[in-house]
């Protein structure tokens, strides 16, 4: 007779007796050595950051590699099995900072930068440890023993030696640009980590605002923007060269803005004319904040611009080339000046008046009110649209005009592009993304100003601005 089936499992005492009956027959080790010699399959875990104990999709991805491990061990295999713990950045830095208390950079250097670092070392030395309990409780069969920490010397001197040979390749540069920048952790963020995870919806505060021509008396460029803290270092003003703009009269005053933008208009007004925007171009007008100390000497003239689109705002486009990375390159096709109004921590620089001292994602409606008494403002409205954020901490980033060092893509992206033609994508249509992802990436700004992380092994000359990379500890 058979013995009866129970009709309920206890799965977690069922899995524990499956753990334990592979350790007792040593399993793995057996898998291991049945297929030394045979071909190769070498399968290399890209990290999890040890910051935290694993979440489920780590278990869902890892479940994924461990069936696609088994399968290649099953047919004939001899594998890698190697494991690896992400250990360095602001992940980890960002849960020490909580643990801490603290709120900005200035806090971890008055508790001590090696102090903060060693604090940083702890916590991946402890995530690893639960992450690897965690895997093997999950079933993951790999080479617990001989795990690869990206905090590791010789990963770290091998990057190194990357580096240096970039250098002599020529690609390594110090660049002069505007950033993604997190006020919070006082650092920028690359392109790459916007894209993945980096925006979210918010809403923000709109102002409509006059530029008056200083040509034309009582007539004024009519401007949108939903960063008013930039307005504080506009230089020009855009218009699309090809787009058609109106000139209206409302009550004693002339506003120009595009015709398909009529709507934003508030009341009854007269239309008393049509002019391209290249007609527009080259007029001088007199800027929000001339009265600042920061302003002096600027000149605010309109320039052309194809990017200017007529799907929202009013066609007019405000230029910042210190607040916005197609307004610096603008500044550099057209000779603008370019004034740069905020620190590392996103507060008002000297030279800015009553702003000074203040953040700038905290004065929207301090400057509003100052546009208002100065007869400059138009309108407000709540806008809310896709923002790019701190996709560590959370926080709203600004732009802002920072020294980083890069990489260059120019030479690099076409010989990667080759390389990646040369693997087998699963799906297909992966290869066209990675290519597109390539074609069109930015160069690779490689600078943290942060504490956990590798150190950049370059020392430039404050006189020259020449610089020499170090390739190793040797």
């Amino acid at each position: 007779m058979f013995k009866p089936v129970p009709n309920t499992l206890d799965f977690p005492q069922l899995e524990h007796r499956i753990l334990k009956f592979w350790e007792d027959i040593q399993a793995f080790r057996k898998l291991v050595e049945k297929n030394r010699g045979k071909p190769r399959f070498s399968f290399l875990d890209g990290p999890i950051t040890a910051n935290n104990p694993m979440g489920v999709h780590h278990a869902w991805g890892r479940t994924y590699k461990d069936i696609y491990q088994r399968f290649q061990a099953m047919t004939g295999h001899e594998l890698r099995y190697q494991n690896g713990f992400d250990c360095q950045g602001l992940w980890v830095e960002v849960e020490v900072e909580k643990e801490l208390g603290f709120k900005t950079k200035r806090d971890i250097e008055a508790y001590g930068i090696e102090k903060f670092v060693e604090k940083c070392k702890e916590r991946v030395r402890k995530f690893s440890e639960v992450q690897t309990r965690q895997s093997i409780r999950l079933g993951y069969w790999m080479d617990w023993e001989n795990s690869y920490y990206t905090m590791s010397d010789e990963n770290n001197y091998t990057i190194w030696y990357f580096l240096k040979k970039c250098h002599e390749r020529g690609y390594i540069y110090k660049g002069h640009d505007v950033m993604p920048w997190c006020p919070r952790c006082g650092t920028g963020i690359s392109d790459m980590e916007i894209a993945t995870e980096g925006y979210q919806e918010r809403t923000h505060l709109s102002l409509y605002l006059k530029f008056p021509l200083l040509d034309r008396p009582g007539e004024h460029l009519l401007v949108w923007t939903t960063t008013p803290w930039t307005l504080t270092s506009n230089v020009a003003a855009a218009v699309h060269p090809d787009l058609v703009y109106l000139r209206v009269r409302q009550g004693n005053e002339v506003y120009y803005l595009a015709e398909a933008r009529k709507e934003v208009l508030k009341g009854e007004y007269e239309v008393l004319g049509k002019v391209k925007g290249k007609d527009l171009v080259g007029l001088r007008y007199r800027g929000p904040f001339d009265e600042l100390e920061a302003q002096k000497g600027v000149e605010h003239k309109v320039i052309p611009w194809d990017e200017v689109s007529e799907a929202e705002g009013t066609g007019i486009v405000h230029i910042a080339p210190g607040c916005g990375r197609e307004d610096f390159g603008l500044s550099k096709e057209f000779g603008l000046a370019v004034v740069a109004p905020i620190d590392e921590l996103g507060v008002f620089l000297e030279g800015f008046g009553s702003l000074t001292g203040k953040k700038a994602s905290e004065v929207s409606e301090e400057i509003a009110r100052d546009l208002k008494d100065k007869g400059l403002l138009y309108s407000t409205e709540m806008y809310t649209h896709r923002y790019p954020i701190c996709w560590r901490c959370g926080t709203e980033l600004l732009f802002r005009l920072v020294d980083e060092w890069f990489i260059s893509m120019d030479e690099l992206r076409w010989q990667i592009m080759e390389v990646a033609k040369q693997i087998k994508w699963l799906p297909e249509f992966g290869l066209d993304r990675e290519l597109d992802w390539l074609r069109n990436m930015g160069d690779w700004m490689i600078s943290k100003k942060r504490y956990w992380g590798l150190a950049l092994p370059i020392y430039e000359c404050p006189q020259c601005g020449r610089f020499e990379v170090i390739g190793g500890k040797e």
